[in-house]
């Protein structure tokens, strides 16, 4: 019985021991993954149509939207949400002023 208690012992040692070439491989240089690009958009809102309404589109036609004039737009990064924001201009440019923020537990859930 001690031999199996020792095994036992040494099995959980070995697997807790890690080497510095696996914390090398395990750990993410803050650099590179700062440089990955994403993809931000701004979303009004979202409606649906059948492809005959859509081919009946020509200019000045109106697309209803599901939303309602005043409420929060959807700031998402790369398809995920991730804030709620209003619109304001920067310098002639539209920019967006965040008003809510989804937390991050959140956000990784969605991915």
């Amino acid at each position: 019985m001690a031999d199996t208690e020792t095994n036992a012992v040494e099995e959980e040692t070995t697997e807790q021991v890690v080497t510095p070439e696996a914390a090398l491989k395990n750990k993410i240089n803050a650099d590179v993954l700062q440089n990955i690009p994403v993809t931000i958009s701004v979303e009004v809102g979202r409606t649906s149509l059948k492809i005959r309404d859509l081919m009946r589109l020509t200019q000045g036609s109106v697309v209803e939207l599901d939303r309602l004039a005043g409420e929060p737009l959807d700031l998402l990064v790369n398809n995920t949400l991730v804030a709620q924001g209003e619109v304001v201009l920067v310098n002639e440019r539209y920019g967006v002023r965040l008003t809510s923020v989804v937390p991050a537990a959140d956000r990784v859930k969605n991915l």
